[in-house]
């Protein structure tokens, strides 16, 4: 929705049914893989066979349905949603009005565009109109660099933490691409250094597919590069500390954020998983004594 707020109207679509998420375009955060919650629009004729809850008027009441097709029963404890987070959505929406919510879509759609018209010349782009624009995001498709570079879309997302960004969308919609959505959030200045980050990223691979860096220690195949590393009394590799540490020049070494770890076996710990949730007797405080505290609590009763 990030791309038709304020301009474009999901029911005239002709759909039966939309799932409207809010995280992004209605201001509720969506990393980790949630909260992705929102309202579900019907048309009329699927009115009857939504789920009810006990807590509130039924909405069947005034309808002519068959009972024995209806689907009566609560599917969530509360009957409108989280309640934590339905309301950070209601006050971007007041705050925000009509105008305020139509602009941000123009503004998010000029902002991909812009970001995608710096990068096209440099990455392949997936998926624009036949005027050669996208939305409010777009995809790079970076499968073509791995036969002359080895260089995969993982890879760049780990030099990104080079750079000082966190990767983008990484192999969805598509594997082995990137998709980029700068939203409204973003003034020029910060996409501009992104811009250049993957510009950057580009000149890199090209210096794997030329030969100035091996295919297997380079740059992005090493990346991230952590403290320690850039630290450590050897280096062995075939590029220098400073370009491992501060690939560009707005990369201040006074303000840098560091990785906290380098390289991970992704596909091991999918398969592998580890349980990382403390007992219950963690919790405890340190500082009581359960047995003076057992006695305490029975001298006063």
């Amino acid at each position: 929705m990030n791309a038709q707020v304020g301009i474009m109207r999901p029911g005239d679509y002709g759909s039966d049914v939309s799932h409207l998420n809010l995280h992004k375009t209605f201001c509720i955060p969506h990393g980790g893989g949630g909260p992705g919650m929102g309202p579900i629009g019907v048309k009329s004729h699927l009115a009857p066979y939504l789920p009810q809850h006990p807590v509130v008027q039924c909405a069947l009441d005034n309808l002519d349905a068959d009972p024995q097709t209806m689907h009566t029963g609560a599917v969530s404890a509360a009957p409108w949603g989280s309640a934590a987070i339905l309301p950070i959505s209601w006050a971007y929406i007041k705050m925000m009005g009509a105008k305020g919510l139509r602009r941000a879509t123009e503004i998010a759609i000029l902002n991909a565009n812009y970001m995608m018209k710096r990068l096209e010349g440099h990455y392949p782009i997936m998926f624009v109109n036949k005027n050669n624009f996208c939305a409010h995001e777009f995809i790079i498709d970076c499968r073509v660099f791995k036969k002359d570079s080895g260089v995969e879309a993982m890879d760049i997302a780990k030099r990104l933490q080079d750079y000082g960004f966190h990767a983008p969308t990484v192999s969805w919609p598509v594997a082995g691409a990137l998709m980029i959505e700068p939203t409204e959030s973003e003034d020029k200045e910060e996409m501009d250094r992104y811009c250049d980050a993957l510009i950057g990223i580009r000149n890199e691979i090209r210096d794997v597919e030329e030969g100035r860096y091996d295919m297997r220690v380079n740059p992005l195949k090493m990346a991230p590069h952590t403290q320690s590393v850039v630290m450590a009394d050897s280096w062995d590799r075939g590029y220098s500390r400073q370009v491992a540490a501060y690939p560009a020049k707005f990369v201040d070494p006074r303000t840098k954020w560091w990785p906290t770890v380098g390289r991970i076996d992704d596909v091991y710990g999918d398969q592998n998983i580890v349980c990382t949730c403390p007992p219950m007797e963690s919790y405890e405080s340190p500082y009581v004594d359960k047995k003076e505290s057992d006695d305490e609590e029975v001298a006063h009763g």
